[in-house]
């Protein structure tokens, strides 16, 4: 008797190509990485608005760039939780049902 296997929990847990290939992680260690590195991005927006901000320069228009990004980082932190917990379920139901 033969076990098949789910040819997308292969994938799910293969290595990476390309650049990520060299940190020897999967695709979804690599989607992971690049949530991170977009929340990092957008936190260091924040932090220079808030730096000008603090340095003397609360324009209602730093100010309203400030909310606008604030919003904005709220919104890729609820995204990329949700991207990767769906990601994550859908994985666990492929490898209960290979």
């Amino acid at each position: 008797m033969s076990q098949s296997v789910n040819p997308l929990s292969v994938m799910a847990t293969a290595p990476t190509a390309g650049k990520q290939a060299a940190s020897n992680g999967t695709w979804y260690q690599a989607m992971a990485e690049a949530w991170g590195q977009t929340l990092d991005a957008q936190a260091g927006k924040l932090e220079a608005l808030g730096t000008e901000i603090g340095n003397g320069g609360d324009k209602p228009s730093a100010l309203t760039q400030m909310s606008a990004e604030s919003l904005k980082m709220g919104f890729l932190s609820q995204s990329s939780h949700t991207a990767l917990s769906s990601t994550g379920e859908a994985l666990k139901t492929m490898a209960q049902k290979s």
